[in-house]
């Protein structure tokens, strides 16, 4: 992969899965559906919420590039997105959000006790689904990934000195919190294929996903608040620490630490300080390395493509790798 990848819009590469993601839709619908009033209240606002469904697309596209012919693969990819639903829906009642790609987060809408328990319901009808299917790989691949997951909430709770956190540290965290589900979807998508393909899309997608990842804490540093939905700076006015900050602190002049450490006293840092952060940061050359990251990892994904066979689901497979890089929203 060159050094400037051209950016890819997510519906290009959805095109040879365009009928199957429409279905996918349906199928969330069918399966959050409840015969119980504020249930059917929020299955409407999670539906309207859904994102993208790039997680159900790579399940798809890995479906078809590993010539899996799985009859299954629509309801799967509904569960993957379900999963990744209710991980939103607990990661915002933690993160005590408001807003979710400019829409108002369950916990705002109803309450931390509904959003908590909503994903709760989530997760087991995801669970309800996967034991419909009778088949225990899926429910294996599944399982395992949400645990990874949970663990890797934990693991961001447990980090208290914010200035010690290691690029290592850093890595446990994205690969259990971001990139497990990727790579779930797309070891899922390829069950029903060879064994050399499947294992070398789940690696693919835990690659990709740590790639995506990382491009999505760079866009806090660079894009403005029109373009990510999110103002510029926001995981630092949490005080989350990522990729562009680990990389810049040890580069960093004593003075600019210190205006760190000040960040990450201040209950509610000021928008001055966060933006001085933001530019020590770039000076001390955090961007650039998280960016040198990004690259590598997307290289590492796109070399475990070469195992498949020439299709459109694999150049779309390739194309999500400049989608998740790339993006500029």
């Amino acid at each position: 992969m060159s050094q400037q990848v051209v950016p890819i819009a997510l519906r290009d590469l959805q095109r040879p899965v365009a009928g199957e993601l429409e279905r996918v839709v349906d199928e969330l619908r069918r399966v959050i559906a409840a015969d119980f009033p504020i249930i059917a209240d929020v299955n409407e606002h999670l539906v309207r919420m859904k994102g993208k469904l790039f997680r159900p697309t790579l399940l798809l596209l890995s479906s078809q590039a590993a010539g899996a012919q799985d009859a299954r693969a629509v309801t799967l990819a509904a569960v993957v997105e379900l999963i990744h639903l209710a991980t939103l829906v607990h990661d915002d009642s933690v993160d005590h959000s408001v807003l979710r790609r400019g829409m108002p987060t369950l916990n705002a809408l109803f309450s931390h006790q509904v959003a908590v328990i909503m994903g709760d319901y989530l997760y087991s009808r995801a669970i309800i689904e996967l034991v419909r299917l009778d088949d225990r790989e899926p429910l294996r691949v599944f399982a395992r990934v949400t645990n990874e997951m949970t663990i890797g909430e934990m693991r961001q709770l447990e980090a208290h000195d914010k200035l010690a956190y290691s690029e290592e540290q850093y890595d446990q965290l994205i690969r259990a919190k971001t990139a497990s589900l990727l790579s779930g979807a797309c070891e899922v998508g390829a069950l029903q294929g060879p064994a050399a393909y499947r294992e070398a899309l789940a690696r693919f997608g835990m690659q990709l996903g740590m790639a995506f990842q990382i491009a999505d804490d760079l866009l806090d540093y660079t894009e403005a608040e029109a373009v990510t939905g999110k103002p510029s700076g926001l995981d630092l006015r949490e005080h989350k620490v990522t990729l562009p900050l680990i990389a810049a602190l040890g580069a960093m002049p004593p003075a600019d630490r210190r205006l760190v450490s000040e960040l990450m006293a201040a209950p509610e840092p000021a928008d001055a300080l966060v933006a001085q952060v933001v530019r020590c940061v770039a000076v001390a050359g955090g961007l650039d390395y998280a960016r040198r990251r990004a690259l590598e990892l997307a290289q590492q994904a796109e070399a475990e493509l070469d195992i498949l066979p020439p299709s459109p689901a694999r150049e779309a497979l390739r194309d999500s790798i400049a989608y998740a890089v790339e993006r500029r929203s």
